[in-house]
C-alpha cells in the first residue's frame, strides 16, 4: 500500500471525479479511471491511498497531477489558471502581471497572484479581457526576491504586494510576508487590498507575519455608488470597520481612486472619513487619478493632469491637508536597477513556455526574462522576436 499526503492539495469525490482544491481558492479534477491505473485507490482529505508500491503510486500520480494542473481554475474568476513555480521554465522577471519588479527605487514589487473577487469598472486589467489567471508558487517567489534584495545592496527595503487583482487572494500570504520579514533589509512591507476578503483575524494573522501597512482601496461611500464602482456587492459598512481594526494594528493609507463624473462627492466623504479615523499606527490618504488603459476596463475618459491637480488643491484648501503627494512622502528614493538583458528594437531568440493572459499573448523566455509575445503563432519552440518594450525589465515583444 502506498499512501501520498499533501498540504496544498484536499481532495473530494464530486459526481463521479476526484476533485482536487488548490491553495483554497482554486481547484482541477482527477479522472477515477486515471487513478485506478495506479491501483485501487482511497480518496482522504489530504492524502491518496492506492494499492501499489509507493515508487509506483509517487510515479505515476506526479505524471497525473502534471496533466491535471493544466485545468487549474479559479474559484472567482472561473478562469484557467497558470501554476508558476520552480520548475515551470518561467521566469518572475520580466512581466507585469506577475512575479517581480524592480522599477530603480528602494521599493520592490511583487506580484504573486492575478485574478479579482470584484469587477471595479475602472480596474487596468479588465478581466472580462483575460483567459488566464496566474498563481505563483511561494518559495519560488521568495527565493527570486532573494537575489534581487541582493542586487539592489541597500536597507531600508520596502517590499509592495499588489497583483492584477486582489492579494489577499493568495492563501500563502501569510508565509509569504513572514519569509520576505526575514530579510534584514526588508523594513516595510505594504500590500493593495480591497479590504473584501480580510477579516479581524485575517488582519491580526498578515500583521503577525510581519505586514507593516495596508492600503486600503476605498472609491465610495454610498452603498449605490459603492456596488456601482465594484461591479458587486460591496459592504462600505465592514470595509470602514476594517480600517479603524487595521489602524490600531498597522500603518494605513486610504487610497480612492477619482473617478470624474461618478464618485467626486463620495471622494469629500472618504476625506471627511479619514480625518475621523485614530489609532496607534500612521494614517494617509492617497488619491489616485483615474487613467486609461488599452486593455482595461474604461468606463469614463481620465481627467488631465491638470484637472486632477486642481481638483486636488481645492481639496486640500478645503480641508487643510496636503494630497499632492511625492516620492519623498512615502520615503521612496533611487536605487540601482536590474540590468536588462535586452533592449527596444532588439532582435533576439526565445522559448515559448505558456499561454498568455489574453487571447493573443503568448510567453517567452529568453536569458531569464520572461517575455510577452503578441499576436505569435507558435505554440511552442524557439522564435525571433523584436522587443517592443523593455521599461523596467517588463518586455513585450513581436515575432519577426
Amino acid at each position: 500500500m502506498a499512501t501520498i499526503q499533501f498540504q496544498d492539495l484536499s481532495f473530494t469525490e464530486q459526481n463521479g471525479r476526484v476533485r482536487a482544491d488548490f491553495l483554497q481558492y482554486f481547484h482541477f479534477f482527477l479522472s477515477p479511471d486515471e487513478l485506478a491505473r495506479i491501483g485501487k485507490y482511497r480518496v482522504e482529505r489530504h492524502a491518496l491511498h492506492f494499492s501499489a508500491s509507493p515508487q509506483r503510486a509517487e510515479r505515476k500520480l506526479n505524471s497525473l497531477l502534471v496533466q491535471a494542473f493544466q485545468g487549474l481554475e479559479s474559484k472567482y474568476t472561473k478562469k484557467q489558471a497558470v501554476y508558476v513555480h520552480q520548475h515551470s521554465g518561467i521566469p518572475l522577471i520580466g512581466s507585469g502581471a506577475f512575479g517581480i519588479i524592480d522599477r530603480g527605487t528602494n521599493v520592490i514589487e511583487v506580484k504573486p497572484i492575478t485574478g479579482c473577487n470584484l469587477f471595479c469598472i475602472y480596474c487596468s486589467v479588465d478581466q472580462s479581457r483575460r483567459e488566464k489567471d496566474f498563481i505563483v508558487e511561494k518559495d519560488y517567489l521568495v527565493q527570486e526576491l532573494g537575489k534581487v534584495i541582493a542586487f539592489k545592496g541597500i536597507s531600508p527595503i520596502e517590499i509592495h504586494i499588489a497583483s492584477q487583482g486582489e492579494p489577499t487572494f493568495y492563501q500563502p500570504l501569510p508565509g509569504l510576508i513572514r519569509d520576505v520579514a526575514a530579510f534584514p533589509q526588508v523594513k516595510i512591507i505594504s500590500i493593495d487590498t480591497n479590504g473584501t476578503l480580510l477579516s479581524n483575524e485575517k488582519v491580526d494573522e498578515l500583521v503577525a507575519a510581519g505586514l507593516t501597512r495596508f492600503n486600503l482601496s476605498i472609491n465610495a461611500f454610498t452603498d449605490a455608488t459603492a456596488r456601482r464602482i465594484a461591479g458587486t456587492h460591496y459592504n462600505i459598512r465592514r470595509i470602514k470597520e476594517l480600517a479603524q481594526y487595521i489602524l490600531d494594528r498597522a500603518d494605513l493609507i486610504i487610497a480612492p481612486v477619482y473617478l470624474p463624473g461618478i464618485n467626486e462627492q463620495d471622494i469629500e466623504e472618504i476625506i471627511a472619513f479619514y480625518l475621523s479615523l485614530s489609532g496607534t499606527h500612521q494614517k494617509d490618504i492617497g488619491i489616485q487619478n483615474f487613467l486609461w488603459y488599452k486593455y482595461g476596463a474604461n468606463p469614463i475618459k481620465a481627467a488631465s493632469l491638470d484637472d486632477f491637480y486642481a481638483f486636488l488643491r481645492r481639496l486640500e484648501e478645503k480641508y487643510q491637508l496636503k494630497l499632492i503627494k511625492s516620492a519623498a512622502d512615502y520615503h521612496i528614493i533611487k536605487a540601482r536597477e536590474l540590468p536588462k538583458p535586452f533592449s527596444t528594437g532588439d532582435i533576439i531568440q526565445a522559448e515559448i513556455i505558456s499561454p498568455g493572459r489574453f487571447s493573443w499573448e503568448q510567453l517567452a523566455c529568453s536569458q531569464g526574462r520572461v517575455i510577452s509575445v503578441r499576436d505569435g503563432k507558435q505554440e511552442s519552440g524557439t522564435v525571433s522576436l523584436k522587443i517592443v518594450r523593455s521599461k523596467h525589465n517588463i518586455f513585450f515583444g513581436v515575432p519577426v
